[in-house]
Protein backbone atom coordinates (compact mmCIF):
# COMPACT_ATOMS: atom_id res chain seq x y z
CA UNK A 1 0.00 0.00 0.00
CA UNK A 2 1.37 3.43 -0.94
CA UNK A 3 1.75 6.47 1.24
CA UNK A 4 -1.07 8.99 1.30
CA UNK A 5 -1.43 12.70 1.94
CA UNK A 6 -1.71 13.20 5.70
CA UNK A 7 0.38 10.14 6.56
CA UNK A 8 3.46 10.55 8.71
CA UNK A 9 6.51 10.24 6.45
CA UNK A 10 8.33 7.03 7.43
CA UNK A 11 11.52 7.64 9.38
CA UNK A 12 14.79 6.04 8.30
CA UNK A 13 18.52 6.21 8.88
CA UNK A 14 20.72 6.26 5.80
CA UNK A 15 24.09 7.24 4.42
CA UNK A 16 24.03 10.20 2.09
CA UNK A 17 26.46 12.19 0.00
CA UNK A 18 26.93 14.52 3.00
CA UNK A 19 27.01 11.91 5.77
CA UNK A 20 24.56 9.80 7.74
CA UNK A 21 21.13 11.20 8.53
CA UNK A 22 18.16 10.09 10.57
CA UNK A 23 15.36 11.51 8.49
CA UNK A 24 13.02 12.94 11.13
CA UNK A 25 15.89 14.49 13.07
CA UNK A 26 17.32 15.93 9.85
CA UNK A 27 13.96 17.54 8.96
CA UNK A 28 13.91 19.50 12.21
CA UNK A 29 11.48 22.41 11.80
CA UNK A 30 11.81 22.64 8.01
CA UNK A 31 9.73 21.49 5.06
CA UNK A 32 11.26 18.83 2.80
CA UNK A 33 11.29 18.25 -0.93
CA UNK A 34 12.15 14.51 -1.08
CA UNK A 35 12.63 13.27 -4.62
CA UNK A 36 13.92 10.05 -6.17
CA UNK A 37 15.92 9.21 -9.29
CA UNK A 38 16.34 6.05 -11.37
CA UNK A 39 20.13 6.16 -11.13
CA UNK A 40 23.36 8.14 -11.04
CA UNK A 41 24.97 9.28 -14.31
CA UNK A 42 21.63 9.32 -16.11
CA UNK A 43 20.75 12.34 -18.26
CA UNK A 44 17.35 13.45 -16.96
CA UNK A 45 18.45 12.98 -13.35
CA UNK A 46 21.56 15.05 -13.94
CA UNK A 47 19.46 18.01 -15.08
CA UNK A 48 17.09 17.63 -12.11
CA UNK A 49 19.81 17.46 -9.48
CA UNK A 50 21.40 20.47 -11.14
CA UNK A 51 18.13 22.42 -11.22
CA UNK A 52 17.54 21.72 -7.54
CA UNK A 53 20.99 23.09 -6.73
CA UNK A 54 20.38 26.16 -8.89
CA UNK A 55 17.19 26.84 -6.91
CA UNK A 56 18.91 26.58 -3.51
CA UNK A 57 18.05 30.17 -2.57
CA UNK A 58 14.38 29.67 -3.53
CA UNK A 59 14.10 26.55 -1.38
CA UNK A 60 15.88 28.25 1.52
CA UNK A 61 13.53 31.25 1.28
CA UNK A 62 10.64 28.84 1.80
CA UNK A 63 12.35 26.93 4.65
CA UNK A 64 12.53 23.83 2.45
CA UNK A 65 15.32 21.24 2.54
CA UNK A 66 15.82 19.27 -0.69
CA UNK A 67 16.74 15.59 -0.30
CA UNK A 68 17.48 13.38 -3.30
CA UNK A 69 17.55 9.59 -3.48
CA UNK A 70 19.07 7.20 -5.97
CA UNK A 71 19.51 3.45 -5.77
CA UNK A 72 23.30 3.79 -5.94
CA UNK A 73 25.95 4.15 -3.24
CA UNK A 74 27.78 7.12 -1.75
CA UNK A 75 30.94 6.71 -3.90
CA UNK A 76 28.83 6.85 -7.07
CA UNK A 77 26.90 9.85 -5.72
CA UNK A 78 30.09 11.79 -5.03
CA UNK A 79 31.45 11.15 -8.51
CA UNK A 80 28.12 12.00 -10.08
CA UNK A 81 27.83 15.28 -8.17
CA UNK A 82 31.11 16.40 -9.76
CA UNK A 83 29.56 15.73 -13.16
CA UNK A 84 26.36 17.57 -12.20
CA UNK A 85 28.32 20.60 -11.00
CA UNK A 86 30.34 20.65 -14.21
CA UNK A 87 27.57 20.09 -16.75
CA UNK A 88 24.84 22.13 -15.01
CA UNK A 89 27.11 24.98 -13.90
CA UNK A 90 26.10 24.82 -10.26
CA UNK A 91 27.21 23.50 -6.86
CA UNK A 92 25.24 20.67 -5.26
CA UNK A 93 25.23 21.01 -1.47
CA UNK A 94 22.06 19.13 -0.48
CA UNK A 95 22.30 15.42 0.42
CA UNK A 96 21.49 12.52 -1.89
CA UNK A 97 20.46 9.36 -0.07
CA UNK A 98 22.40 6.20 -0.94
CA UNK A 99 19.95 3.32 -1.33
CA UNK A 100 21.73 0.49 -3.16
CA UNK A 101 19.47 -2.17 -1.65
CA UNK A 102 16.32 -0.14 -2.46
CA UNK A 103 15.24 -0.33 1.18
CA UNK A 104 14.10 3.30 1.38
CA UNK A 105 12.77 3.35 -2.18
CA UNK A 106 10.55 0.38 -1.29
CA UNK A 107 9.52 2.03 2.00
CA UNK A 108 8.32 5.05 0.02
CA UNK A 109 6.87 3.01 -2.88
CA UNK A 110 9.34 4.55 -5.31
CA UNK A 111 9.97 1.24 -7.10
CA UNK A 112 7.30 0.50 -9.69
CA UNK A 113 8.03 -2.97 -10.95
CA UNK A 114 6.41 -2.42 -14.36
CA UNK A 115 9.05 0.28 -14.94
CA UNK A 116 12.01 -1.36 -13.18
CA UNK A 117 12.57 -3.76 -10.32
CA UNK A 118 15.73 -1.95 -9.18
CA UNK A 119 15.47 1.71 -10.21
CA UNK A 120 13.15 4.30 -8.66
CA UNK A 121 10.63 6.28 -10.65
CA UNK A 122 10.59 10.07 -10.22
CA UNK A 123 8.65 10.38 -6.98
CA UNK A 124 8.09 13.66 -5.15
CA UNK A 125 7.06 14.03 -1.53
CA UNK A 126 6.49 17.43 0.06
CA UNK A 127 6.72 16.92 3.82
CA UNK A 128 5.93 19.55 6.45
CA UNK A 129 7.71 20.26 9.75
CA UNK A 130 5.26 17.92 11.55
CA UNK A 131 6.63 15.14 9.31
CA UNK A 132 3.29 14.84 7.51
CA UNK A 133 3.13 14.13 3.78
CA UNK A 134 1.38 17.09 2.19
CA UNK A 135 1.77 16.36 -1.51
CA UNK A 136 2.85 13.50 -3.74
CA UNK A 137 3.74 13.48 -7.44
CA UNK A 138 5.02 10.65 -9.61
CA UNK A 139 6.74 11.10 -12.95
CA UNK A 140 7.91 8.31 -15.27
CA UNK A 141 11.61 7.75 -15.73
CA UNK A 142 11.77 9.54 -19.07
CA UNK A 143 9.99 12.79 -18.07
CA UNK A 144 11.75 15.46 -16.03
CA UNK A 145 9.98 17.30 -13.23
CA UNK A 146 8.54 20.81 -13.53
CA UNK A 147 10.35 22.77 -10.82
CA UNK A 148 8.16 25.84 -11.27
CA UNK A 149 5.23 23.63 -10.25
CA UNK A 150 7.10 22.23 -7.26
CA UNK A 151 7.79 25.74 -5.95
CA UNK A 152 4.20 26.78 -6.74
CA UNK A 153 2.64 23.99 -4.71
CA UNK A 154 4.98 24.65 -1.79
CA UNK A 155 3.87 28.29 -1.87
CA UNK A 156 0.23 27.20 -2.02
CA UNK A 157 0.57 24.78 0.88
CA UNK A 158 2.38 27.27 3.07
CA UNK A 159 -0.09 30.07 2.29
CA UNK A 160 -3.05 27.79 2.95
CA UNK A 161 -1.61 26.90 6.36
CA UNK A 162 -0.90 30.52 7.25
CA UNK A 163 -4.12 32.14 5.97
CA UNK A 164 -6.66 29.28 6.06
CA UNK A 165 -7.47 29.58 2.37
CA UNK A 166 -7.55 27.36 -0.71
CA UNK A 167 -6.02 28.12 -4.09
CA UNK A 168 -7.81 27.96 -7.46
CA UNK A 169 -6.68 26.31 -10.65
CA UNK A 170 -3.43 27.72 -12.04
CA UNK A 171 -2.94 29.89 -8.94
CA UNK A 172 0.27 31.88 -8.85
CA UNK A 173 1.79 33.70 -5.88
CA UNK A 174 -0.03 37.00 -5.37
CA UNK A 175 -3.17 35.86 -7.16
CA UNK A 176 -6.70 35.58 -5.82
CA UNK A 177 -7.46 32.80 -3.38
CA UNK A 178 -10.59 30.96 -2.29
CA UNK A 179 -12.34 31.21 1.07
CA UNK A 180 -13.13 27.58 2.02
CA UNK A 181 -16.79 26.64 2.39
CA UNK A 182 -16.03 25.55 5.96
CA UNK A 183 -15.78 29.28 6.86
CA UNK A 184 -19.24 30.88 6.90
CA UNK A 185 -19.80 34.50 5.95
CA UNK A 186 -19.88 35.73 9.55
CA UNK A 187 -16.49 34.19 10.28
CA UNK A 188 -15.17 35.29 6.89
CA UNK A 189 -15.95 38.95 7.68
CA UNK A 190 -13.63 38.71 10.68
CA UNK A 191 -10.94 36.67 8.99
CA UNK A 192 -11.02 38.50 5.65
CA UNK A 193 -11.88 42.14 6.44
CA UNK A 194 -10.73 43.12 2.97
CA UNK A 195 -13.90 41.47 1.68
CA UNK A 196 -14.40 39.09 -1.23
CA UNK A 197 -16.02 38.59 -4.59
CA UNK A 198 -18.89 36.12 -4.26
CA UNK A 199 -19.21 34.34 -7.60
CA UNK A 200 -21.50 31.75 -6.00
CA UNK A 201 -22.28 31.15 -2.31
CA UNK A 202 -19.72 28.35 -2.40
CA UNK A 203 -17.16 30.28 -4.50
CA UNK A 204 -15.75 33.35 -2.76
CA UNK A 205 -12.56 34.92 -4.09
CA UNK A 206 -10.34 37.24 -2.09
CA UNK A 207 -6.74 38.43 -1.78
CA UNK A 208 -4.34 37.94 1.13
Amino acid sequence: MGLHIGDTAPDFTAETSTGEIRFHDWIGQAWVFFFSHPGDFTPVCTTEIGRTAQLAAEFQKRNVKPLGLSTDGVPEHLLWIKDVNDTQHTTVTFPIVADPDSRIARLYDMIHDQQSSTQAVRSVFIIDPDKKIRLTLTYPMNVGRNFDEILRVIDALQLADAKHIATPADWQKGGEVIIPISIDNAAAKVQFPQGWNQVRPYLRLTTV
